[in-house]
């Protein structure tokens, strides 16, 4: 009978090269985000104007739908229908600021949506709720 000899291989050192590669990655992810909670503002692109209407005394105006769907332009209770009214008076430059609260009906934030495309106002920010 033939003895076979089982070789072993003596590991000296552990390659970490895959193992820095996936905590960079890891990093960056981690940046990004920190970068965006601190933010709070959803960045959106907007278009520039070469002109401003400077009769507007107020630079921008904030709507706010809160959990129960009640929607408010600046600290006035309005519905759909006189938030649209209030949001034609305004300026298509003036900046809009839309505040909705997490528990809100998604439906709720289409609707106001809908009507600041419908009327054309191109500067639109949306906030989180801290």
């Amino acid at each position: 009978m033939a003895k076979c000899k089982k070789s072993h291989k003596k590991f000296d050192s552990i390659n970490v090269i895959p193992f820095i590669d996936i905590m960079l990655v890891l990093l960056v992810m981690v940046l990004t985000t920190a970068t965006f909670i601190k933010q709070g503002v959803i960045p959106v692109d907007l278009p520039s104007a070469k002109a401003t209407d400077k009769t507007d005394t107020k630079k921008e105006v904030t709507v706010y739908v809160n959990a129960k769907g009640e929607m408010f332009f600046e600290k006035e209770k309005v519905d759909l229908a006189t938030l649209e009214k209030k949001l034609a008076g305004i300026s298509k430059k003036q900046t809009v600021i839309l505040r909705s609260d997490k528990e809100s009906r998604f439906q709720d934030f289409v609707s106001v949506m809908d009507i600041l495309k419908r009327l054309g106002h191109e500067q639109l920010y949306i906030v989180t709720k801290k």
